[in-house]
Protein backbone atom coordinates (compact mmCIF):
# COMPACT_ATOMS: atom_id res chain seq x y z
CA UNK A 1 0.00 0.00 0.00
CA UNK A 2 2.63 2.58 1.26
CA UNK A 3 4.50 2.08 -2.62
CA UNK A 4 1.36 2.65 -4.17
CA UNK A 5 0.59 6.48 -2.65
CA UNK A 6 4.75 6.68 -3.08
CA UNK A 7 4.06 6.32 -7.13
CA UNK A 8 1.03 8.27 -7.11
CA UNK A 9 2.38 10.63 -5.25
CA UNK A 10 5.19 11.13 -7.59
CA UNK A 11 2.93 11.20 -10.46
CA UNK A 12 1.14 14.13 -8.72
CA UNK A 13 4.42 15.68 -7.61
CA UNK A 14 5.31 15.46 -11.55
CA UNK A 15 1.97 16.86 -12.04
CA UNK A 16 2.58 20.20 -9.68
CA UNK A 17 5.72 20.57 -11.16
CA UNK A 18 5.53 21.02 -14.61
CA UNK A 19 1.68 23.05 -14.29
CA UNK A 20 3.44 25.89 -16.61
CA UNK A 21 4.61 23.29 -18.86
CA UNK A 22 3.64 20.18 -21.01
CA UNK A 23 2.03 17.22 -18.77
CA UNK A 24 2.35 14.10 -20.42
CA UNK A 25 -0.29 11.52 -20.15
CA UNK A 26 2.76 8.51 -20.57
CA UNK A 27 5.03 10.00 -17.79
CA UNK A 28 2.42 10.26 -15.10
CA UNK A 29 0.87 6.72 -15.98
CA UNK A 30 5.02 5.48 -15.90
CA UNK A 31 5.19 6.92 -12.65
CA UNK A 32 2.05 5.89 -10.79
CA UNK A 33 2.55 1.96 -12.78
CA UNK A 34 -0.29 1.87 -15.39
CA UNK A 35 -1.42 2.98 -18.51
CA UNK A 36 -1.88 6.65 -19.11
CA UNK A 37 -5.78 5.70 -19.69
CA UNK A 38 -5.89 3.74 -16.67
CA UNK A 39 -4.02 6.80 -14.64
CA UNK A 40 -6.65 9.12 -15.56
CA UNK A 41 -9.76 6.64 -15.06
CA UNK A 42 -7.96 5.24 -11.34
CA UNK A 43 -7.35 9.11 -10.80
CA UNK A 44 -11.21 10.03 -11.42
CA UNK A 45 -12.60 7.46 -9.13
CA UNK A 46 -9.98 8.48 -6.05
CA UNK A 47 -10.41 12.20 -6.30
CA UNK A 48 -13.38 12.62 -6.69
CA UNK A 49 -12.51 14.64 -9.66
CA UNK A 50 -11.45 14.42 -13.85
CA UNK A 51 -7.70 14.34 -14.45
CA UNK A 52 -8.22 17.33 -16.89
CA UNK A 53 -10.72 19.30 -15.11
CA UNK A 54 -8.08 18.79 -11.70
CA UNK A 55 -5.33 20.29 -14.02
CA UNK A 56 -7.37 23.49 -15.11
CA UNK A 57 -8.36 24.14 -11.57
CA UNK A 58 -4.60 23.62 -10.49
CA UNK A 59 -3.42 26.09 -13.32
CA UNK A 60 -5.72 28.37 -12.83
CA UNK A 61 -5.45 28.79 -9.10
CA UNK A 62 -1.66 29.18 -9.49
CA UNK A 63 -2.92 32.09 -12.70
CA UNK A 64 -4.97 34.29 -9.48
CA UNK A 65 -1.77 34.10 -7.62
CA UNK A 66 0.18 35.33 -10.23
CA UNK A 67 -1.89 38.25 -11.76
CA UNK A 68 -1.82 39.02 -8.24
CA UNK A 69 1.43 39.36 -8.02
CA UNK A 70 1.30 41.41 -10.96
CA UNK A 71 2.38 39.47 -14.01
CA UNK A 72 0.24 40.43 -17.64
CA UNK A 73 -2.62 38.88 -18.46
CA UNK A 74 -1.21 37.55 -21.62
CA UNK A 75 2.38 37.03 -20.33
CA UNK A 76 -0.04 34.49 -17.87
CA UNK A 77 -2.42 32.87 -20.26
CA UNK A 78 1.16 31.80 -22.11
CA UNK A 79 2.63 30.38 -18.73
CA UNK A 80 -0.31 27.79 -18.52
CA UNK A 81 -0.99 26.88 -22.17
CA UNK A 82 -2.97 29.06 -23.73
CA UNK A 83 -2.61 30.63 -26.70
CA UNK A 84 -5.46 33.14 -26.80
CA UNK A 85 -6.37 34.99 -24.13
CA UNK A 86 -10.09 34.45 -25.24
CA UNK A 87 -9.10 31.09 -24.57
CA UNK A 88 -7.88 32.00 -21.15
CA UNK A 89 -10.23 33.97 -20.18
CA UNK A 90 -12.89 31.62 -20.54
CA UNK A 91 -11.02 28.90 -18.56
CA UNK A 92 -10.55 31.69 -15.77
CA UNK A 93 -14.02 32.93 -15.61
CA UNK A 94 -15.36 29.09 -15.39
CA UNK A 95 -13.12 28.93 -12.22
CA UNK A 96 -13.04 32.42 -10.94
CA UNK A 97 -16.07 34.05 -12.20
CA UNK A 98 -14.93 36.97 -13.09
CA UNK A 99 -12.38 38.12 -16.05
CA UNK A 100 -8.49 37.61 -15.53
CA UNK A 101 -8.11 41.30 -15.96
CA UNK A 102 -10.35 42.32 -12.53
CA UNK A 103 -7.92 39.51 -10.74
CA UNK A 104 -5.52 42.53 -9.80
CA UNK A 105 -8.30 44.72 -7.86
CA UNK A 106 -8.55 44.68 -4.16
CA UNK A 107 -11.67 42.95 -2.76
CA UNK A 108 -12.31 40.44 -5.51
CA UNK A 109 -13.22 37.12 -4.22
CA UNK A 110 -10.96 34.47 -6.06
CA UNK A 111 -10.92 30.60 -6.03
CA UNK A 112 -8.30 28.17 -4.66
CA UNK A 113 -7.95 24.44 -5.77
CA UNK A 114 -5.51 23.19 -3.38
CA UNK A 115 -3.07 20.16 -4.62
CA UNK A 116 -4.06 16.17 -3.92
CA UNK A 117 -1.87 14.25 -1.84
CA UNK A 118 -3.02 10.68 -1.50
CA UNK A 119 -2.85 9.35 1.46
CA UNK A 120 -3.89 6.05 3.60
CA UNK A 121 -6.96 5.51 4.81
CA UNK A 122 -9.38 2.92 5.91
CA UNK A 123 -12.34 1.82 4.01
CA UNK A 124 -14.46 -1.02 3.46
CA UNK A 125 -16.97 -1.48 5.68
CA UNK A 126 -18.29 -3.76 2.91
CA UNK A 127 -17.43 -6.75 1.54
CA UNK A 128 -15.89 -7.08 -2.03
CA UNK A 129 -16.21 -10.80 -3.13
CA UNK A 130 -13.55 -11.78 -6.23
CA UNK A 131 -11.33 -14.46 -7.87
CA UNK A 132 -7.76 -14.06 -9.44
CA UNK A 133 -8.39 -15.74 -13.08
CA UNK A 134 -5.90 -16.67 -15.91
CA UNK A 135 -7.65 -17.11 -19.21
CA UNK A 136 -6.33 -18.27 -22.65
CA UNK A 137 -6.98 -16.18 -25.01
CA UNK A 138 -10.66 -15.92 -26.59
CA UNK A 139 -12.18 -14.85 -29.79
CA UNK A 140 -15.65 -12.33 -29.43
CA UNK A 141 -17.84 -10.99 -32.19
CA UNK A 142 -19.97 -7.96 -31.88
CA UNK A 143 -19.99 -3.81 -32.37
CA UNK A 144 -17.58 -1.33 -31.84
CA UNK A 145 -16.75 1.93 -31.80
CA UNK A 146 -13.60 4.28 -31.41
CA UNK A 147 -12.29 4.14 -27.85
CA UNK A 148 -11.19 7.86 -26.78
CA UNK A 149 -8.02 7.70 -24.62
CA UNK A 150 -9.67 10.03 -22.68
CA UNK A 151 -10.96 8.60 -20.54
CA UNK A 152 -13.89 11.31 -19.67
CA UNK A 153 -15.01 11.11 -22.64
CA UNK A 154 -15.07 7.45 -22.78
CA UNK A 155 -17.14 7.65 -20.01
CA UNK A 156 -19.64 9.42 -21.80
CA UNK A 157 -19.15 7.49 -25.26
CA UNK A 158 -20.11 3.94 -23.71
CA UNK A 159 -23.32 4.46 -22.82
CA UNK A 160 -23.61 6.19 -26.30
CA UNK A 161 -23.07 3.65 -28.04
CA UNK A 162 -25.03 0.86 -25.97
CA UNK A 163 -28.25 3.37 -27.20
CA UNK A 164 -27.00 3.61 -30.41
CA UNK A 165 -26.91 -0.90 -30.93
CA UNK A 166 -29.80 -1.00 -29.20
CA UNK A 167 -32.21 -4.21 -29.98
CA UNK A 168 -29.16 -5.29 -32.71
CA UNK A 169 -27.72 -7.05 -29.90
CA UNK A 170 -30.20 -9.51 -29.89
CA UNK A 171 -28.60 -11.15 -32.80
CA UNK A 172 -25.68 -12.35 -31.18
CA UNK A 173 -27.14 -13.85 -28.46
CA UNK A 174 -27.34 -17.43 -30.85
CA UNK A 175 -23.66 -17.20 -31.26
CA UNK A 176 -22.33 -17.12 -27.51
CA UNK A 177 -20.02 -19.61 -26.43
CA UNK A 178 -21.74 -21.18 -23.02
CA UNK A 179 -17.94 -21.37 -21.57
CA UNK A 180 -18.42 -17.39 -21.16
CA UNK A 181 -22.12 -16.44 -21.26
CA UNK A 182 -23.50 -13.56 -21.25
CA UNK A 183 -23.16 -9.87 -23.18
CA UNK A 184 -19.69 -8.89 -22.91
CA UNK A 185 -18.64 -4.65 -23.18
CA UNK A 186 -14.68 -4.95 -23.80
CA UNK A 187 -11.81 -1.84 -23.71
CA UNK A 188 -9.23 -3.07 -25.80
CA UNK A 189 -6.86 -0.69 -24.05
CA UNK A 190 -3.94 -1.02 -26.05
CA UNK A 191 -0.78 1.19 -25.83
CA UNK A 192 0.54 2.11 -29.42
CA UNK A 193 -2.82 1.13 -31.27
CA UNK A 194 -6.20 2.88 -31.99
CA UNK A 195 -8.13 1.02 -29.64
CA UNK A 196 -12.15 0.11 -29.53
CA UNK A 197 -15.04 -0.51 -26.94
CA UNK A 198 -16.88 -3.57 -28.33
CA UNK A 199 -20.02 -4.97 -27.53
CA UNK A 200 -20.11 -8.32 -28.04
CA UNK A 201 -20.02 -11.89 -26.97
CA UNK A 202 -17.61 -14.45 -26.80
CA UNK A 203 -18.22 -16.60 -30.03
CA UNK A 204 -15.99 -18.87 -32.45
CA UNK A 205 -19.10 -18.09 -35.11
CA UNK A 206 -18.35 -16.29 -38.18
CA UNK A 207 -18.90 -12.47 -37.63
CA UNK A 208 -22.46 -11.49 -38.71
CA UNK A 209 -22.64 -8.93 -42.01
CA UNK A 210 -21.79 -5.60 -39.83
CA UNK A 211 -19.99 -6.87 -36.75
CA UNK A 212 -16.37 -7.09 -36.14
CA UNK A 213 -14.28 -10.22 -34.85
CA UNK A 214 -11.46 -9.47 -32.08
CA UNK A 215 -9.29 -11.99 -30.66
CA UNK A 216 -8.99 -11.18 -26.33
CA UNK A 217 -5.50 -11.88 -25.68
CA UNK A 218 -4.73 -14.33 -22.73
CA UNK A 219 -4.12 -12.37 -19.53
CA UNK A 220 -5.37 -12.49 -15.62
CA UNK A 221 -8.29 -10.67 -14.21
CA UNK A 222 -9.52 -10.35 -11.04
CA UNK A 223 -13.17 -10.96 -11.31
CA UNK A 224 -15.83 -9.11 -9.14
CA UNK A 225 -19.28 -10.07 -9.42
CA UNK A 226 -22.56 -7.46 -8.87
CA UNK A 227 -26.51 -7.06 -9.36
CA UNK A 228 -28.18 -3.64 -9.81
CA UNK A 229 -29.91 -1.59 -11.86
CA UNK A 230 -27.65 -0.20 -14.84
CA UNK A 231 -25.56 1.89 -15.45
CA UNK A 232 -24.49 2.90 -11.79
CA UNK A 233 -24.21 -0.74 -10.19
CA UNK A 234 -21.57 -1.54 -12.18
CA UNK A 235 -20.16 2.33 -11.93
CA UNK A 236 -20.00 1.82 -8.47
CA UNK A 237 -18.80 -1.40 -8.27
CA UNK A 238 -15.76 -0.16 -10.49
CA UNK A 239 -14.93 3.05 -8.50
CA UNK A 240 -14.59 0.47 -5.34
CA UNK A 241 -12.95 -1.63 -6.86
CA UNK A 242 -9.96 0.80 -7.78
CA UNK A 243 -10.69 3.29 -4.50
CA UNK A 244 -10.44 0.07 -2.50
CA UNK A 245 -9.61 -3.08 -3.45
CA UNK A 246 -6.54 -2.53 -5.93
CA UNK A 247 -4.62 -0.35 -3.83
CA UNK A 248 -4.50 -2.84 -1.30
CA UNK A 249 -4.46 -6.09 -3.00
CA UNK A 250 -0.44 -6.23 -3.87
CA UNK A 251 -1.53 -6.09 -7.97
CA UNK A 252 -1.62 -3.29 -10.70
CA UNK A 253 -3.73 -3.07 -13.58
CA UNK A 254 -2.14 -4.69 -16.19
CA UNK A 255 -2.12 -3.52 -19.99
CA UNK A 256 -4.93 -6.21 -20.98
CA UNK A 257 -8.54 -5.34 -22.15
CA UNK A 258 -11.12 -4.60 -19.14
CA UNK A 259 -13.76 -6.55 -19.25
CA UNK A 260 -17.73 -6.45 -18.57
CA UNK A 261 -20.06 -8.92 -18.20
CA UNK A 262 -23.65 -8.52 -18.25
CA UNK A 263 -25.41 -11.80 -17.51
CA UNK A 264 -29.33 -10.84 -17.25
CA UNK A 265 -32.21 -10.33 -19.53
CA UNK A 266 -31.89 -7.16 -21.18
CA UNK A 267 -34.69 -4.99 -18.84
CA UNK A 268 -34.19 -6.90 -16.00
CA UNK A 269 -34.93 -4.94 -13.17
CA UNK A 270 -31.95 -6.66 -10.94
CA UNK A 271 -29.07 -6.79 -13.55
CA UNK A 272 -26.65 -9.64 -12.66
CA UNK A 273 -22.82 -8.29 -13.91
CA UNK A 274 -18.73 -8.61 -13.70
CA UNK A 275 -16.29 -6.25 -13.73
CA UNK A 276 -12.89 -8.16 -14.92
CA UNK A 277 -10.12 -5.74 -13.69
CA UNK A 278 -6.70 -7.02 -15.94
CA UNK A 279 -3.87 -7.27 -13.11
CA UNK A 280 -0.72 -8.01 -12.64
CA UNK A 281 1.81 -8.50 -9.65
CA UNK A 282 3.50 -5.33 -8.76
CA UNK A 283 6.69 -4.26 -10.32
CA UNK A 284 6.96 -0.90 -10.19
CA UNK A 285 9.83 1.05 -9.29
CA UNK A 286 9.77 4.66 -10.68
CA UNK A 287 11.59 7.31 -10.27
Amino acid sequence: MMDWLEHWNKALDYLEENLDGEISLEELGRLAGCSPYHFQRMFSYLAGVPLKEYIRRRRMTRAAADLRAGDKVLDVALRYGYDSPTAFNRAFQAVHGLAPSLAKQDGVKLKAFPRIRFKFALKGDTEMEYQIVSRGEFRIVGFRTPLAMDSEESFQMVPRFWAEVGQRVGALIPLIDPEIPGVLGVSTCHRDEENYYYIAVASNAPAPEGTHAWTVPAATWAVFSGTGQQPTAIQELQKRIVSEWLPNSGYEWSQAPDVEVYQSEPGAEEQRFQVWLPIQKQTVNKS
